[in-house]
């Protein structure tokens, strides 16, 4: 003996609230590089036009840094480039680590001494010192003179 089913056919119109209607209907071309926010279908954000704007503009601002009287250079990273320009490239290794291990040691203190988000960690030697800070999904390290106003450099480039 068999049974038959019941339909199990969703009626769009009555059993799907409005915004899961929108969101069903086939994406139009120009949403192609789109993330919806916050659940409502017509408010939309150009990720890729945002992360590429914003790894510009930190660029440009490390480039202009890099051109005051007293830097020595500067690394810029994220999970998909890196870009660096040193002075002296037979250093490029070591500056390369220094800044990796920079970055680790401060988000270690961080967590291990509960400090919260850190803003900047500066490292100073006998004549160099090293500002490392986050700037989105960007980290950046700047390599200055001792008499360099790391503050200041701070400034520009998180404007």
């Amino acid at each position: 003996m068999t049974k038959r089913r019941k339909s199990s056919r969703i009626d769009l119109e009555e059993d799907i609230p409005e915004i899961a209607v929108d969101l069903l209907e086939e994406p139009r071309a120009e949403k192609e590089n789109l993330e919806e926010i916050e659940k409502t279908p017509k408010i939309y954000r150009d990720r890729k036009k945002e992360s590429v704007g914003t790894d510009e503009r930190i660029k440009q601002k490390v480039e202009s840094v890099k051109s005051k009287e007293g830097v020595i250079g500067y690394i810029l990273r994220n999970s998909t480039s890196a870009s660096i320009d040193l002075k002296d490239p037979a250093k490029i290794i070591d500056y390369a680590v220094l800044s990796s291990s920079a970055f680790e040691a401060s988000e270690e203190l961080s967590k291990t001494f509960k400090l919260g988000e850190v803003k900047y960690s500066l490292i100073k030697g006998d004549t160099v010192k090293l500002l490392s800070f986050i700037n989105g999904e960007n980290k950046v390290s700047v390599f200055m003179e001792n008499n360099i106003d790391h503050k200041r450099i701070y400034k520009d480039l998180s404007r």
